[in-house]
């Protein structure tokens, strides 16, 4: 219910404002983008656009349906799981924004449409370091969108935390509601790979959860995290970092860390599902996305690090958006595997349905 409402919210605020922006000139649509283009299409049909809660500045979008004469649904998901279960098969939508693992298991079931390049001219903007990835290595299936890394955010006026061990030694955890993330930190803290499937090693993170019991206030979305914790009505919790910086940025007694044992850092992307209705639309829209100037917008109102190196500059030195390449050296990325869904769903479940 809360997604359909933010998806609601948001379309009657986009309507609003852009009534009014097509009343005024005062716009240049082409100074939003730096698209490569010369001309702008014209679409009849309208996109529906599926990515996880608050990714996105609702201004761009409202721009792209000015400068393409379009409307956009945005529908909003809590989680990688959530965005599988609601998407396949339903032919409801034209762009999806799904991590890395989540798109990894989307290719292998055959559930992608591939990109036609020459329709992707804003490429060229792209970071190398964030393209060809094992799982898609010749970018047929995705465009990086956003990446960052998992950690925690805490308050440093009430305590000092500098791991995961240190954390589920803590009362009060807010933790973030999602299944490969939490698996993936508990195996972590034991110094075990976030992919294992090795079940002596899920047995002991399973242990690690269930000790921990009673120091987990609960289990919530990332964004929920950051609000009780800024307004100090939480001290400590997990989040994806965008969110982490954004707490910072308000909250000067907030620290926000990759722990010691390591996290995982992980890149986000645009895929078109393989029975989308609007393949040439889908693609125009993640090509506006990928220019720097829209970049930039988007940084700014969600905190996290689009691949677009030309957008940077614009935050040069902020340890949380551009970690140290140390912090990075510990961290990994999730992979897909039947196994890993199969056996960290078994701890998951056994975590939050007893």
């Amino acid at each position: 219910m809360k997604k359909l409402i933010s998806a609601f919210m948001i379309i009657a605020l986009a309507a609003s404002l852009l009534a009014a922006c097509r009343n005024s000139n005062t716009n240049d649509p082409q100074q939003t983008n730096n698209a490569r283009e010369t001309t702008r299409p014209s679409y009849s049909s309208n996109i529906t656009i599926y990515m996880p809660v608050e990714y996105v500045d609702i201004g761009v979008l409202m721009d792209f349906e000015r400068e393409f004469n379009v409307g956009v649904r945005l529908i909003e998901f809590d989680s990688n799981e959530e965005m599988y279960e609601e998407s396949i098969g339903s032919g409801e939508y034209d762009v999806l924004v799904p991590s890395d693992y989540m798109i990894d298991r989307l290719i292998q079931e055959g559930r992608l449409a591939k990109l036609d390049h020459n329709m992707l001219p804003n490429m060229a903007y792209l970071s190398g370091q964030y393209m060809n990835p094992e799982y898609d290595s010749n970018n047929d299936y995705h465009i990086p969108y956003m990446v960052g890394t998992v950690g925690i955010l805490y308050n440093r006026r009430v305590m000092q935390i500098s791991s995961w061990e240190d954390m589920f030694n803590t009362s009060g955890i807010l933790m973030v509601d999602s299944e490969r993330d939490v698996v993936g930190l508990a195996l972590k803290t034991l110094g075990y790979s976030m992919n294992s499937t090795n079940d002596s090693e899920l047995g002991a993170a399973s242990g690690v959860l269930q000790g921990a019991r009673s120091n987990i206030r609960g289990y919530y979305e990332s964004t929920f995290i950051v609000d009780m914790i800024t307004a100090q009505e939480a001290f400590i919790g997990v989040v994806y970092s965008g969110d982490g910086k954004l707490a910072v940025d308000l909250n000067s007694s907030l620290a926000y860390i990759i722990p010691q044992e390591g996290s995982n850092k992980w890149t986000d992307s645009f895929v078109i599902p393989a029975n989308s209705r609007n393949i040439e639309l889908a693609h125009a829209f993640i090509n506006y996305m990928c220019g720097p100037n829209i970049a930039i917008r988007n940084m700014s109102a969600i905190g996290y690090t689009s691949p677009v190196q030309d957008a940077w500059s614009e935050f040069a030195g902020n340890r949380i958006m551009f970690p140290a390449d140390d912090e990075l050296d510990r961290c990994e990325t999730f992979t897909h595997s039947a196994q890993i869904v199969e056996k960290h769903g078994k701890v998951w479940q056994d975590l939050r349905g007893s």
